[in-house]
């Protein structure tokens, strides 16, 4: 069966903060019937109404669970909700899979580092199977650069996880560190359930350092998409996504969603349907 089609909301949060109802519909419309969660702490109620209104559920969300004290761009420091908060909001959205979308640089330059990193979502995928769910860890581009006894740092994770835990690959981050995509997935295998569908020309000084602005919508950009998710045998989500778009976000989520569509039905040709 192929994928879902979801989105992550941060992309379209500007759009959704003065008009939650109004952004979840334009979703809708475009074709989403399920979405990616984040910052759902203290109101999971008010995105499950928007949600039900438009015929959209959200399985995944984005939350953190390694890290408690989250530096911020503007210098500032954020405390993350405790897991017990985290996962009771999870469970009133509906959410099946609790992923942590990031952990500084300097824990995956060390095996030391990345067996925190372990230990921490070894931990909380324990307590999510109390509440019936799984965690998952998100990557940008910081933790496949580093390698340790030769292999990228996220590897490395892979292998200290434990089976409950899985990845969401972000296609985009991975080529930017210099990731052969399909063989690397290939190697992971059943861990990968979900990716991060995210476009754009390949070259030079990509970083999370500084979002980029030259994002494309999926399928006119240099990373191998289709491959990559062809080569993915447990994928259950496939996640449009923009870092930043210099256009209209909307359009650049729609153009990327009919690409997408036509995509998994090409490199799953007997999937009864693959959205709404």
């Amino acid at each position: 069966m192929a994928p879902a089609i979801s989105l992550p909301l941060y992309t379209v949060n500007a759009a959704l903060e003065p008009d939650l109802d109004g952004g979840v519909r334009r979703l809708a419309e475009i074709g989403f019937d399920t979405v990616e969660a984040f910052a759902f702490v203290g109101r999971s109620a008010e995105l499950k109404r928007a949600f039900d209104a438009h015929g959209i559920t959200a399985k995944t969300g984005h939350a953190f669970l390694v890290q408690q004290e989250i530096p911020l761009p503007d210098g500032s420091v954020m405390t993350a909700p405790s897991h017990a908060e985290t996962f009771a909001a999870a469970a009133e959205l509906g959410l099946e899979i609790v992923i942590d979308p990031f952990v500084g640089a300097d824990e995956w330059t060390t095996r030391e580092g990345v067996e925190r990193v372990a230990a921490r979502l070894n931990e909380a995928a324990a307590e999510a199977a109390e509440h019936g769910m799984r965690v998952g860890y998100h990557n940008h581009d910081h933790e496949l650069r580093p390698r340790i006894d030769g292999k990228p740092a996220l590897q490395v994770l892979a292998e200290l996880l434990d089976p409950r835990v899985v990845l969401e690959l972000d296609l985009y981050w991975a080529s930017a560190a210099g990731i052969d995509l399909v063989p690397f997935i290939q190697e992971l295998g059943d861990r990968i359930v979900a990716v991060h569908v995210k476009d754009g020309p390949m070259h030079d000084g990509i970083s999370t350092a500084s979002v980029p602005t030259d994002q494309t919508p999926a399928g006119q950009g240099d990373v191998r998409l289709a491959e990559a998710i062809a080569a993915a045998p447990a994928l259950e989500y496939a996640v449009i996504e923009f870092d930043g778009f210099d256009g209209e976000i909307f359009d650049g989520v729609e153009q990327s969603y009919r690409w997408l569509d036509a995509t998994l039905h090409t490199v799953a040709p007997d999937a009864e349907a693959v959205s709404a």
